[in-house]
């Protein structure tokens, strides 16, 4: 059998009766204890949450923690391999700027379109606000001007390869041969100032003096279309022929004793377009050859690659360096 629990009684004693009274507490006493211990508890209560959250972490937490701190080194990594993503991606830019277009003589693509700005101001915006916002957001922007340069780039590329398919017609068409058989050894005038032969002062003469016995046969220097020649810039060049090759360049050949193609004639490297002469502003039979790109007169025995070994090359430099008087 158990025994019954008594309930427990608090007593106080009265000196007056001197006797034990129990002590009677009221509910506004009850109350005031029970919020007491209430407000302890919560204060406690807070007071270990407190800690707790501070200095203990819950398995979720730990958890996410590890997940923020592998996503760190991951954007970590993605950086580093974007750096050498775009070391390579430099790489391949110069090499377009500097081999292949110069190759194919293409203008080189400018900076300011390589590394063109992309997006506006606020196209990270919202990335801002979070602990780990200044690694998103610039890992995004190297991600946005690598993707811009990829572009750029891949777009070059198409260009290059349409060069690249006619390439064969363009080097058929760019000069590349003496006008002349055999005038690598009858270059009496090179580019450049030379003494005038009537005026005797020093002038910008602006081809070649290929002298030659009057009749000696003259050859197109590249594939090309004749035309007229236009300008007061031609007076004094006599007879002449002015053949337009496409992609830039064009040659002129003056003095000619008679020519035996006309305007809108299509003809090919190697092909017989006259005669040697010594009309127009001519002190002797000889050819006056120029070569123009874009519009300006350039050094035609840059232009002679195709006929002579490097030995000759080097000698025909020499001689067309040499400041002497001009034949016109």
């Amino acid at each position: 059998m158990f025994k019954k629990k008594r309930k427990k009684h608090q007593y106080h004693f009265n000196h007056k009766s001197l006797t034990f009274e129990k002590v009677r507490v009221s509910v506004k006493e009850k109350l005031k204890k029970f919020l007491f211990i209430a407000a302890t508890g919560a204060v406690f209560a807070a007071l270990v949450l407190v800690f707790a959250y501070n200095f203990f972490s819950s398995p979720k937490e730990r958890m996410l923690r590890r997940e923020i701190e592998q996503y760190k080194l991951q954007y970590e990594i993605l950086n580093e391999r974007m750096d050498n993503v775009s070391t390579v991606l430099k790489d391949m830019e110069n090499r377009d700027d500097n081999v292949y277009r110069v190759i194919f003589e293409a203008e080189p693509i400018p900076n300011t379109v390589r590394n063109a700005a992309y997006g506006g101001t606020d196209r990270y915006a919202k990335l801002e606000g979070y602990d780990n916002s200044k690694l998103i957001s610039e890992t995004t922007k190297k991600l946005d001007v690598l993707s811009r340069r990829l572009y750029v780039q891949s777009k070059s590329y198409d260009e290059v390869l349409e060069l690249a398919k006619n390439k064969t017609q363009m080097m058929a068409c760019i000069p590349a041969i003496i006008p002349i058989k055999n005038g690598a050894n009858k270059i009496c005038c090179g580019f450049g100032y030379r003494l005038h032969p009537i005026y005797k002062t020093l002038q910008m003469h602006p081809g070649v003096d290929i002298t030659s016995p009057r009749g000696t046969p003259i050859y197109a220097t590249g594939d090309g279309i004749v035309q007229t020649p236009r300008g007061n810039y031609l007076t004094g060049y006599g007879i002449c022929v002015v053949i337009n090759h496409g992609y830039g360049y064009q040659t002129l050949y003056g003095h000619m004793s008679r020519k035996v193609v006309n305007e809108g004639s299509k003809v090919k490297r190697g092909q017989l377009i006259g005669y040697v002469g010594s009309t127009g502003m001519a002190t002797g039979p000889h050819l006056h050859y120029e070569v123009w790109k874009g519009g300006a007169r350039v050094n035609p025995v840059n232009y002679f690659y195709n006929d002579l070994s490097p030995t000759e090359y080097q000698k025909v430099i020499e001689l067309s360096s040499r400041i002497t008087q001009s034949l016109s």
